[in-house]
């Protein structure tokens, strides 16, 4: 990809790309730092001297790092209403609350494509400790049924894992 290519489509549609993040996040700082991310994203790609659709592909990108913010900032929500829960005193040190909020945002995004029931299986099996038997009772479902499910689980968690190697 040349650079005067991404230089053309930078200055065509940033713009737009701003303004049609803006509209849907009413934040001008998040769609801002957004557009800049889904142009880093095309530069990753080296897409951008064969888009045919330029608008279509920005917005597409621009959708997906919407959903990542949101689902980052629900996970942190989720984990820093936990911690208000703890008394002060065990509360872990800033860094590793980043270094935790991180490692959640990571396992989140290696579960995602996962079925609620299967993704939910695999959260009672991994993260509450839950024998097969207690999630199948606590799910009112099959031994057999959490077996499946979590060897797709697993299954996925693998192959996300091979990807990333």
């Amino acid at each position: 990809m040349s650079t005067e290519a991404l230089d053309a489509l930078y200055r065509a549609h940033h713009g737009w790309l701003r303004g049609w993040l803006r509209q849907r996040l009413n934040n001008s700082a998040d769609a801002a730092d957004l557009a800049q991310d889904t142009f880093v994203r095309v530069l990753l790609a080296r897409s951008a001297s064969t888009l045919k659709e330029p608008r279509h592909y920005l917005a597409t990108v621009a959708r997906g790092l919407v959903i990542d913010l949101y689902r980052r900032r629900s996970l942190e929500q989720a984990y820093l209403d936990v911690l208000a829960s703890l008394p002060e005193a065990v509360h872990p040190s800033l860094e590793e609350q980043a270094l935790v909020l991180e490692a959640l945002v990571q396992i989140e995004r290696m579960l995602d494509g996962l079925g609620a029931k299967v993704k939910q299986t695999f959260i009672l099996s991994q993260l509450e400790g839950l024998s097969y038997a207690q999630i199948a009772e606590r799910q009112g479902i099959a031994l057999r049924t959490v077996n499946n499910h979590m060897a797709k689980a697993m299954e996925h968690c693998c192959l996300m894992l091979a990807e990333l190697s």
